[in-house]
């Protein structure tokens, strides 16, 4: 169990990383709206806009997918189960914590899916999806 001193710390952590991806993603959603299309400009510059914009887009949902991470994790932290392993239930160190404020695994369970994940990803060493299904495939997102 986490001291309230460790708690008020990675509150603080959770708190910043919050206000900084909801000023990201205002940004990015004012980018979106005011984003002007210059019509009859050649292809390759059109392309090029397209990609950029493209990009920026996937930019900006990564940073909402890891603003809901966090709002998970300050969820956790109000109910004194920031700490505890969702795959094993055993205690996740105050250090892997603050390294990785979004993290739901302890060390183990995640060095475990990472395995398993590159045993799927290389064809021919005959791993497939025995047991777990499909859920399995976005553990490395944390």
């Amino acid at each position: 169990m986490l001291s309230n001193p460790e708690k008020e710390q990675l509150k603080a952590v959770l708190e910043t990383a919050r206000r900084r991806l909801a000023k990201v993603g205002q940004s990015a959603l004012n980018y979106s709206m005011n984003h002007e299309r210059n019509i009859g400009r050649d292809s390759i510059d059109e392309s090029m806009e397209e990609e950029l914009f493209s990009t920026e887009m996937r930019l900006h949902d990564r940073e909402k997918y890891l603003l809901g991470k966090v709002d998970k994790q300050l969820a956790r932290l109000r109910d004194d189960l920031i700490d505890v392993c969702e795959s094993c239930g055993e205690k996740i160190a105050f250090k892997r914590l603050l390294a990785r404020p979004v993290t739901t695994q302890c060390i183990d369970c995640k060095e475990q899916n990472e395995r398993e994940e590159a045993a799927i990803e290389q064809p021919g060493q005959g791993a497939g999806l025995e047991g777990g299904g499909l859920g399995e495939l976005g553990a490395a997102d944390e």
